[in-house]
């Protein structure tokens, strides 16, 4: 196994395909290091990507563990108590990095979807991580924030725990202290009014998810 130590990271998963523009937008922000979670390797193939790393327990790509691939790094992680995806996530961690993306991790199967957006809160005190899909991407938020944006941005807020509340400056439907629980109270398709937005979250963690283009603001 590789000692190679990385700040930032791609994570491949095997479902919606990624396009190479956003591959290539991605890298030149710093996510130069590209695991593959198992499958997550076709995603790769199919942008003309070639990832540095193949985790997993290699159910989905065996052909290629046996071939030994030049140039990729394939580590065969065969326990079944972690998802391919998970496995990737606590490598990066191994291996120092601070912040990784999620690409192509929302598919066919819902189960795997919902746990790769549990995944961006259970390990958000040990890494950043983000979740990109479509023309969106979520993240989490547990303490006071302020990110750039434009006018007219939806940003939608989800909390995770009965006591969580949150406070917000920049939003249409301004939040104050307000209690946010996923299943009772969310706060979806809120609107940026300027190129700002604020967030102050107490006692939990929030998920915001936003226009991906904000990212690169």
């Amino acid at each position: 196994m590789t000692s190679k130590k990385f700040s930032k990271c791609l994570i491949v998963a095997g479902g919606a395909s990624v396009s190479r523009r956003l591959f290539m937008k991605l890298i030149k922000h710093g996510f130069s290091t590209i695991i593959a979670a198992d499958g997550g390797y076709h995603n790769c193939v199919k942008a003309g990507m070639v990832p540095h790393f193949i985790i997993g327990d290699f159910d989905s790509i065996g052909h290629i563990y046996k071939r030994k691939t030049s140039g990729i790094d394939l580590i065969k992680i065969s326990r079944q108590s972690d998802t391919d995806v998970e496995k990737c996530i606590k490598f990066a961690i191994s291996h120092g990095a601070t912040e990784y993306i999620l690409l192509g991790g929302i598919g066919n199967r819902i189960d795997h979807s919902f746990a790769n957006f549990g995944y961006l809160l259970k390990y958000s005190d040990k890494i950043s991580g983000k979740l990109f899909y479509g023309e969106s991407f979520a993240e989490v938020c547990n303490k006071e924030v302020t990110l750039k944006s434009v006018k007219s941005e939806i940003i939608s807020i989800y909390g995770f725990s009965d006591k969580v509340k949150v406070t917000s400056q920049g939003l249409k439907y301004k939040l104050s202290d307000s209690l946010l629980s996923f299943g009772k109270r969310e706060s979806t398709s809120n609107v940026s009014i300027g190129r700002e937005v604020t967030f102050r979250v107490k006692n939990g963690k929030i998920l915001i998810i936003r226009n991906k283009e904000s990212f690169f603001l």
